[in-house]
């Protein structure tokens, strides 16, 4: 993919620290049970996490920075494709900025470089990607038996991160309406691209992985913080590729547009629609404002619970875009949310070429093998992808339950 124009910020090019929302800050009060911080001599960045040691000699949950905003933070006109040297947000600083630090630092799995990119010739323009380091030094997915499997201690989970791979954590005060809840930002440690976090909603709750109103809406807000047009949150259900069971979303900044942040959706209902471009439909909710994350945050968490009670996985993406019409029909930009309804699969399945999650549903296709990138044709990426979905009068059949349900 192309760089990101703010490849240019070293990993001390941090926001100058000003009074009031959108710095980072350490907390007001502490108990000496919980972790403290300190930050690096000389650096404006995030601080660094330290553990503290509780009762029974067990170490607590590390505890960073705050990064704390308000809503004069959200930049609600992102900068545009065509515009690449635009300002990066303070959210963006700090983020690129931590997370280049945590690089040099040897703290991923791999050294990510420059991944060759090639759109596939085909109508759909899906985007290849090779990044062959991803398949062969990423964690093991979990194995996972159900769309309900119970969050498993004994797992890998991401209170067993350490403390230098948090960045901060995100804590917003003011309107509009109460707060969600903080999310601790964290470095994917096998990332897709520069930027690629963890978007974690209090991990020593355990949640499984199951997707919550106040988490989705968290991460809304993380999506208006930044500045970058490609800054997009998304997330992964049991049997619809996700690797831990331990609620988490993910945070990633993708080099160029795709055609599901500006083609039109068919309405299905007063709060709901039906995008059908990209590799496959997609049902789609639209949050012009800030004001608007609330509700569509719910909506989109009672349809993904719809779902699971009919034993369907899903995924869910959010980008900027266009308005439900698409462009020039009257209103603003504002955030596209789309959610996939799947086929659950628990394990990998025999002879398929690659993983199907959030990103390859939303054109875009990270590849393990060279040979694969380079042979890859638009047919057979899209055969692989769809054998996923439901059949088009299932489907819709779904989205008018969907749309009675939120219409209720």
């Amino acid at each position: 993919m192309a760089p990101l124009p703010y490849a240019r910020h070293s990993p001390a090019a941090t926001a100058t620290a000003r009074p009031g929302a959108g710095q980072t800050r350490p907390h007001a009060q502490r108990s000496s049970a919980r972790p403290r911080t300190r930050r690096i001599p000389g650096s404006a960045g995030p601080a660094v996490p330290e553990m503290t040691a509780v009762a029974g000699g067990e170490l607590s949950e590390p505890n960073p920075e705050e990064f704390v905003y308000g809503e004069e933070d959200f930049v609600l006109q992102a900068a545009g494709w065509g515009d690449p040297d635009s300002a990066p947000s303070r959210f963006d600083r700090v983020l690129l900025a931590g997370w280049s630090d945590r690089m040099e630092r040897g703290l991923f799995r791999y050294r990510l470089g420059p991944l060759p990119t090639r759109v596939l010739p085909g109508p759909v323009r899906l985007v290849a990607q090779l990044n062959e380091q991803r398949s062969a030094e990423r964690r093991p997915p979990q194995p996972v038996c159900s769309l309900r499997d119970p969050f498993d201690p004994g797992a890998f989970n991401f209170t067993r991160l350490r403390p230098a791979e948090l960045l901060f954590r995100l804590r917003r005060t003011g309107g509009p309406g109460p707060p969600p809840d903080p999310l601790l930002v964290a470095i994917n440690a096998s990332p897709l691209e520069r930027g690629h976090v963890l978007l974690l909603p209090e991990p020593a709750r355990r949640l499984p992985q199951v997707l919550t109103a106040p988490a989705l809406r968290g991460a809304l807000e993380a999506a208006l913080l930044s500045a970058h047009p490609g800054f997009c949150v998304g997330f992964n259900g049991l049997g619809g590729g996700a690797s831990v069971n331990h609620l988490h979303l993910h945070g990633l900044y993708l080099g160029r547009p795709l055609p599901l942040e500006e083609a039109p959706a068919e309405p299905l209902g007063p709060h709901l629609g039906l995008l059908r471009a990209g590799p496959a439909p997609a049902f789609f909710f639209f949050a012009p404002s800030p004001a608007a994350l609330e509700p569509v945050s719910r909506a989109v968490c009672r349809a993904a619970e719809h779902l699971a009670g009919a034993g369907l996985a899903c995924n869910v993406l959010a980008t900027r875009g266009d308005p439900p019409a698409g462009p020039g029909t009257g209103g603003g930009r504002g955030l596209r949310v789309l959610l996939w309804a799947r086929r659950p699969l628990f394990g990998p399945k025999a002879g398929e070429p690659f993983a199907v999650a959030l990103c390859e549903l939303a054109g875009l296709l990270p590849l393990p093998a060279e040979p694969l990138y380079r042979d890859i044709t638009e047919v057979q990426a899209l055969s692989a992808i769809r054998q996923h979905l439901l059949p088009e009068p299932e489907l819709l059949h779904l989205g008018g339950e969907l749309a009675r349900l939120l219409e209720s």
